[in-house]
């Protein structure tokens, strides 16, 4: 079985602003060569809970399927330069603080509305609205810096923004930035969380026909497309059935048998045992590795000793190369090592130390020992809560597991909490945790904004210090890439001292792919794309 491992490391001027269901329930896939059905078993467990938005949602599950219907003004290659797409070219301000598009005069919404520049303009104020409930995709398009988009014409745009803002191109080409109808914002904008036929439309290659929560999404060729951002024109598939199936084991079990052509979020532990027949894609993600976030508001990481021997205290690399055979490289920065200005220094920087750790907890008072064996200060025990967002795949549950296993071998408790979406965010909202987990795929580094600034959206470690706040804005308002990269080299630095964020292991998105598949290609994130792909 071939197995290809793709780490797609962008050139670091890349990024520079261009100036100029269930197992039984699955149909067999159609074997028409040209037309017929393209099946997809994806994991998708959160979708029903209001996240068919991408450009509401945080789930990177969201942006994968629906990229299917929304399309972009530009497309990032793989070598981070950017391709017209719904705009046919751009210019940036010397100061990078206005991007002037002109967009394609022969686009329509598949609801017949015209894609023009008022579109445009609807779907980026819908973004930065209050009333939206926007984080992620407003911080990539500038939250508080957005000052507005202009009409110039019918076909001309300009966004503004009031400082320099060098990642907008690269969040232009993303689908949290993708468009829907006008005449959806207008009408139905409330029902985009929920999605479906009817709500969810744009001018993509398909159009989304069908949906039941939790199941399936079943999407139709869009038989009028034309503007692909490499010249394709209508998908060769007739139709996308995206199965939603949680469970690693029924996705590769659907691949070998024949009943999905092909299965994303495939686990390390399964991706090498598919059959004959089967490719196997591994893509490495851009962006912050799968991290811990240790909350120093709210516990015993206000104490930086504590968050120093915490992370000293977990074998990182024996966990990751045993739970996830060898296929995820461990992480030593808040970077992964194919974003760009990842620190490459910071390598072995801060390896498992038992001995250190424990020194660092006695030097931090914890001296005494309960029953137990856990360390205790003033009568009060060392010992902190994770809380993490379900499901929780099989293998984070093992590492999470030797994480707790070796922490308690220096006397530090972790209790571990698997908690339902809403049950999570009634702690997550007011901070009452010390500690959790999650990654996030992205290609500009200045995604650490929203983690590291006392103001950012996903700041679960309550980092609240002026010195950071000052390089992050520095940085997102630079043009110069030199001064970028050195800002963000500034940033990595500071984590591995201060460790706000424990860095555990740089994921890779895993895609097992049927032999009746071909031209299949995948984006920046490890993401697939359907414009020329055909099964027979």
């Amino acid at each position: 079985m071939p197995i290809s491992f793709l780490r797609r490391a962008i050139p670091l001027a890349a990024t520079v602003a261009v100036s100029a269901l269930m197992l039984s329930s699955c149909a067999a896939p159609s074997s028409e060569s040209d037309g017929g059905e393209l099946v997809w078993s994806i994991e998708g467990a959160n979708l029903s809970a209001g996240h068919m938005d991408p450009q509401v949602s945080q789930l990177d599950v969201s942006g994968m399927v629906q990229r299917a219907v929304l399309d972009s003004l530009v497309f990032q290659e793989d070598d981070g330069s950017f391709t017209p797409w719904l705009a046919k070219e751009w210019t940036v301000s010397d100061d990078s603080t206005e991007y002037t598009f002109v967009l394609r005069d022969d686009v329509t919404f598949t609801d017949g509305e015209p894609f023009d520049a008022e579109a445009v303009k609807a779907n980026f104020d819908r973004i930065v609205d209050p009333e939206t409930e926007s984080a992620q995709a407003a911080s990539m398009l500038g939250a508080d810096f957005y000052e507005g988009t202009e009409v110039v014409d019918e076909h001309t745009v300009t966004v503004s923004f009031t400082q320099p803002y060098a990642p907008f191109l690269q969040a232009a080409s993303t689908p949290q930035l993708g468009f829907y109808s006008p005449a959806v914002l207008e009408e139905s904008a409330d029902q985009l969380k929920a999605g479906g036929p009817d709500v969810t439309v744009g001018t993509g290659p398909f159009v989304l026909t069908e949906y039941t929560p939790d199941q399936e999404l079943v999407y139709t060729r869009n038989d009028d497309y034309a503007w692909g951002p490499h010249g394709e024109e209508a998908p060769k598939v007739e139709t996308l059935r995206v199965e939603i199936q949680p469970e690693g084991s029924v996705r590769t079990g659907v691949v070998q048998s024949g009943e999905a052509d092909l299965a994303s979020n495939i686990p390390p532990n399964l991706a090498g045992d598919l059959g004959d027949g089967i490719t196997v894609d591994s893509i490495e993600y851009p962006g912050l590795p799968y991290s811990l976030y240790l909350n120093e508001k709210y516990g015993v990481f206000a104490d930086e000793k504590v968050r120093q021997a915490f992370a000293r205290g977990i074998d990182v690399d024996a966990a990751v190369d045993e739970i996830f055979f060898g296929q995820f490289p461990r992480a030593w920065s808040v970077l992964g090592s194919t974003t760009p200005g990842y620190d490459s220094s910071l390598e072995d920087s801060w390896p498992f130390d038992a001995a250190a750790a424990s020194a660092l907890l006695d030097e931090a008072g914890w001296t005494e020992r309960d029953s137990d064996g856990i360390r205790m200060k003033d009568g009060q025990r060392l010992s902190a809560r994770w809380i993490a967002w379900t499901p929780v795949p099989d293998d984070r549950a093992a590492l999470a597991n030797a994480i707790q296993s070796d922490l308690k071998g220096i006397g530090f408790e972790v209790v571990r909490e698997v908690l339902e979406p809403g049950a999570y965010n009634e702690q997550y909202g007011p901070k009452t945790f010390d500690l959790t987990d999650w990654g996030f795929s992205g290609v500009d580094p200045d995604f650490l904004r929203a983690h590291l600034h006392t103001d950012g959206f996903q700041n679960a470690s309550q980092v609240t210090d002026p010195e950071i706040d000052a390089l992050l804005d520095q940085a997102v308002g630079s043009s110069d890439q030199d001064q970028r990269n050195s800002i963000y080299t500034q940033l990595q630095e500071w984590n591995a001292e201060y460790t706000a964020i424990v860095p555990l292991y740089s994921p890779s998105a895993i895609t097992a792919v049927g032999e009746r598949v071909s031209g299949l290609d995948y984006d920046l994130y490890g993401r697939p794309l359907f414009f020329d792909v055909s099964v027979g």
